[in-house]
């Protein structure tokens, strides 16, 4: 499962630059320091998604961790993308097998 995680985590930021959607500049540490889910109160899904999820989730693929036993970021993301004029279709479908993978339905 780690392998088929960290193909995703590489397609999910891929497919973000792809969709320019990366930022080049980091959120300030309060931002990143929100308590709330996907830090929804300071950043956009995208930041949470390049400045959060992704490096957490390649640290505890690359320390062996435990993975979380449950994940549901897409019905998020359709939400915070479904306004986008570009085609966010290939994001959606990675970000559903990511949680597919992790949760143990892949």
């Amino acid at each position: 499962m780690s392998d088929q995680v960290k193909s995703l985590l590489i397609a999910l930021e891929v497919e973000l630059k792809q969709l320019s959607l990366w930022q080049p500049v980091l959120p300030s540490p309060e931002a990143l320091a929100s308590a709330m889910p996907f830090c929804y109160d300071t950043m956009s899904l995208q930041q949470w998604l390049q400045f959060v999820f992704i490096p957490r989730m390649q640290a505890l693929l690359d320390a062996n961790g435990s993975l979380p036993g449950k994940m549901s970021i897409l019905p998020v993301a359709e939400q915070a993308f479904g306004n986008i004029q570009a085609d966010v279709v290939p994001l959606l479908n990675i970000i559903q097998r990511l949680d597919n993978a992790i949760s143990g339905d892949a």
